[in-house]
């Protein structure tokens, strides 16, 4: 009899979509009109302005998923005619709100984003809930800050053009928020996306026909270029790491070549095999020899000539004990992502010392 009516209660339970709750006409009376008030849209699935509703109604259905006086729900009124009719429901999306107890709706007139929608629950209601936004490394564009992102020449910017509702869009989402984190702290290689839906003039002016778009606008070139590689995070890495002169892996770090500047291995060779007296005049020599570099190499440039000053100054020792030492505050697990990566280039430099 108890596994009777479990499954009797099991089958009375609405079908979920994400955290909205997709309603029938087979169930529709069990779940609206009792202890919780309803927002309910009436939706169809080739609706175009629904699919462009349906991120924020999932927005909404996430804000008030633990409530136990609201129920953020949806009907496919172009499959179900019978409710379809029932609430004389003649255009999609149509919303209506049914207060607590009641199946009789009023018509909503809000706006159709996810705070309006959270405002509007709350006014009625009085339950007071939130968006938690995760914290995000890709930067949003939109038309106030778009040139001064992607025009700045002095940076390399990835920019995706994409639509809320655009499923290909979705699944492209948790990939390019890897790729995202992973280039975080590299200020000049910039990883952004626009809601090209939304800005339809920005799309325009960049010959934006599909979602998602993507285009590159390096430094030298802010016409831009389309991206036609792969989607995959790797791709991406591999993509930016060579367009941008940087180094970085799937998960963020610094590789072995970062901050390592290759036309100063002879110096280093000739210092370290050099007799004590003759290092200072091969310091000499490397300063020399960075003044003549690229501005771009310049900003790491100079840890080769503080390396040779401690070895003049402590010994050749001092290369494999501050190796030891940044290797050990590298595992304590109580530095920043940015010192992280100041200390991984300082080893990939002493490597070069040690070798």
């Amino acid at each position: 009899m108890r596994i009777l009516l479990l499954l009797s209660t099991i089958l009375l339970l609405p079908v979920t979509s994400g955290l909205v709750q997709d309603l029938t006409n087979e169930n529709f009376d069990q779940f609206v009109g009792g202890d919780m008030a309803a927002l309910v849209e009436f939706y169809a699935p080739w609706c175009g302005h629904c699919k462009r509703l349906a991120p924020e109604w999932e927005k909404a259905g996430e804000a008030f998923a633990s409530s136990t006086d609201v129920l953020i729900a949806k009907v496919d009124a172009d499959a179900d005619k019978v409710l379809n009719s029932r609430f004389g429901v003649s255009g999609f999306p149509t919303i209506k709100f049914f207060p607590k107890g009641s199946v009789t709706p009023e018509d909503y007139t809000g706006g159709r984003t996810a705070d309006d929608i959270i405002a509007y629950v709350g006014e009625r209601t009085g339950s007071k809930s939130k968006i938690t936004k995760p914290i995000s490394s890709v930067i949003d564009l939109t038309p106030s800050n778009f040139d001064m992102i992607v025009q700045d020449v002095n940076k390399d910017v990835l920019v995706e053009f994409y639509a809320p509702w655009c499923g290909h869009c979705k699944n492209l989402a948790p990939v390019y928020e890897k790729l995202g984190t992973a280039f975080k702290n590299e200020e000049n290689c910039v990883v952004a996306r626009i809601d090209a839906d939304a800005h339809r003039d920005i799309g325009q002016r960049y010959e934006v026909s599909g979602f998602p778009t993507l285009k590159f606008y390096p430094k030298d070139n802010k016409v831009g270029e389309p991206y036609n590689g792969g989607r995959t995070a790797e791709d991406f890495v591999q993509f930016l790491n060579e367009r941008c002169g940087v180094e970085r892996t799937v998960d963020g770090d610094l590789g072995p070549n970062a901050g390592v500047i290759a036309s100063l291995d002879d110096e280093v060779d000739e210092f370290m095999s050099a007799e004590a007296d003759k290092k200072p005049e091969i310091l000499k020599k490397t300063q020399e020899a960075i003044d003549s570099l690229e501005d771009s190499e310049k900003a790491d440039s100079a840890y080769y000539t503080k390396v040779m000053e401690k070895v003049i100054e402590k010994g050749e020792d001092f290369v494999a004990n501050e190796f030891d030492r940044l290797t050990r505050m590298m595992t304590g697990g109580q530095l920043s992502s940015g010192k992280i990566d100041s200390f991984t280039k300082r080893k990939n430099v002493l490597a070069r010392f040690k070798d």
